[in-house]
């Protein structure tokens, strides 16, 4: 990770973004960023040291108090510009999280849609952070609430939607009032900057919106910083319980979102085309990299074999290409670590015993060889012991398990570990309403495959999908970033009755 690189004249330097301003890094740590189209480095992203991440913590502390202050429908003034920006410059943040991630432009492009639905939500925090109040609780009392500020808050974020999930974030958070730290994924971090130049130019004031890049240095210094109030993470499952553990026992708040095994239920009187259709873009889109992605299909009673017999012919046509593409359906994996290991995946489903349909361990792209390309591959015959199934794959795998009936196919999804999407297909309204009451999941989607709520709803899981107790944006997003306090007031009248020392009580 840290050898001296031959083109290392060429490569550009990332920075981070501290106090309002780029911030060479100093640790003489550093990782590669590359572009997975091509096999290549393309930058080099620096490693935060304690020290590099106490200075930032300073400087969104010392910006914390005037933000707190500042009236919310200014706060929301300057989400409405940085949404105008992002609107003018969406088209450039989709070709950088394509440069660095590999995913298709298109689905880049979708991917800052839905960031920008956040900004439109955050816009409305003068709304969100409306109190209650009551008179007379009591002769002469009134009672009312608000919700102020926590402090300085930190969000640790993950590679697959470099856009996207730090959104899930930091407008909600700097809306509440806040101030926020971004630690992303060191393997396709230039988004980042991007987001923290476009919020300056809001008129967001410097120290407001913070970037630190890292690896698991700059990770503890922030959790173990007691000058920051929340942490929200999300990523795979040991990290998210590793993330929340540490982070509450340091006296934290924390929403911390792990993995997922997401399953798509499919019945016998389901609309077979639109369930292939909905399979094969929500297992194979962006390369299977989604916490979202459909990674199982459950095939219920005598459809399985038409289910795999169109799947199979679908996932042998997918167009693989890299994101700039016009024509690709499906980009590389973001590294050559990764590719190994999803690799490895397919391996060891074939020597666990499940039937390997589709083999795309072998796909080459034409002039990009030496990219992290692979082509989708099918598995039928899975089985719930089998590793492909319990674990999360993240990548262009998808697994087809047989089982015989409804009731079967809710025990296996209720029985797994992870608990974040689940999707059924059918035409029958009242097993999807059984459905939908019974399963045990977070997210679930009747004929939808992908079922993200949108910005006013919020986003989790259940089980050991989420640790904490908020979801991610969304109304549980404004009470995840802001405490509540609730204030009861009489003035005097001149009468003292003197003190008082029983529980107080209104009469």
């Amino acid at each position: 990770m840290n050898k001296p690189l031959n083109q290392a004249s060429v490569l550009e330097e990332i920075h981070h973004f501290v106090g309002g301003a780029e911030v060479a890094g100093k640790s003489g740590r550093h990782g590669d960023v590359y572009n997975p189209a091509l096999g290549r480095v393309k930058a080099r992203v620096p490693f935060a040291s304690e020290a590099e991440v106490s200075a930032a913590v300073e400087a969104a502390q010392k910006a914390f108090p005037a933000w707190a202050a500042t009236p919310p429908l200014r706060r929301a003034r300057v989400m409405f510009k940085f949404k105008e920006l992002l609107d003018a410059h969406a088209d450039k943040l989709a070709a950088i999280i394509t440069s660095e991630h590999g995913k298709v432009l298109s689905d880049a492009k979708g991917e800052v849609t839905r960031g920008i639905e956040v900004v439109e939500f955050a816009c409305g925090i003068p709304h969100l952070l409306k109190g209650e109040y009551t008179e007379q609780v009591g002769t002469g009392v009134d009672s009312y609430s608000v919700r102020q500020a926590l402090g300085v808050c930190a969000g640790i974020t993950p590679f697959n939607f470099p856009v996207m999930v730090p959104m899930w974030m930091f407008p909600i958070a700097i809306a509440c009032g806040n101030t926020f730290i971004l630690k992303p994924s060191e393997r396709d971090p230039s988004a980042s900057l991007y987001l923290a130049k476009l919020l300056k130019e809001a008129g967001l004031p410097d120290g407001v919106f913070t970037v630190v890049h890292g690896d698991k240095v700059a990770v503890d210094a922030l959790l173990h910083d007691s000058r920051i109030s929340a942490i929200s993470f999300v990523g795979s499952t040991p990290i998210a319980e590793y993330i929340y553990r540490t982070g509450t026992a340091s006296g934290k708040r924390v929403q911390a979102l792990g993995g997922a095994k997401n399953h798509l239920v499919v019945m016998p009187d389901a609309d077979l085309d639109q369930a292939v259709d909905a399979l094969i873009g929500a297992a194979y889109g962006s390369a299977g990299e989604r916490c979202m992605a459909i990674s199982v299909a459950v095939a219920v009673g005598n459809i399985a074999d038409k289910l795999v017999e169109k799947l199979s012919e679908r996932a042998k046509t997918l167009k693989i290409d890299t994101g700039t593409s016009e024509t690709a359906e499906m980009g590389p994996l973001v590294t050559k670590q990764h590719l190994d290991k999803v690799r490895g995946y397919v391996d060891l489903g074939v020597k666990e015993g499940a039937k390997l349909v589709v083999d795309g361990r072998g796909h080459k792209v034409k002039g990009h060889e030496d990219g992290f390309f692979l082509g989708g591959c099918l598995f039928d015959h899975v089985k719930p012991d089998m590793t492909i199934y319990k674990e999360e794959v993240f990548g262009p795998v998808l697994a087809v398990t047989r089982v015989p009936d409804f009731e079967t196919a809710v025990d296996l999804v209720n029985k797994h570990e992870f608990g974040n999407g689940v999707s059924l297909f059918t035409r029958d309204g009242d097993c999807a309403r059984e459905f939908a009451l019974r399963v045990q999941i977070g997210m679930v989607g009747i004929n939808v495959p992908i079922p993200v709520p949108m910005a006013f709803h919020s986003f989790g899981g259940w089980k050991r999908s989420l640790f904490g107790d908020h979801y991610a944006y969304g109304p549980e997003g404004v009470r995840f970033y802001s405490h509540l306090k609730t204030i009861t007031t009489r003035w005097p009248t001149g009468i003292r009755k003197g003190a008082e020392f029983v529980m107080p009580t209104m009469k």
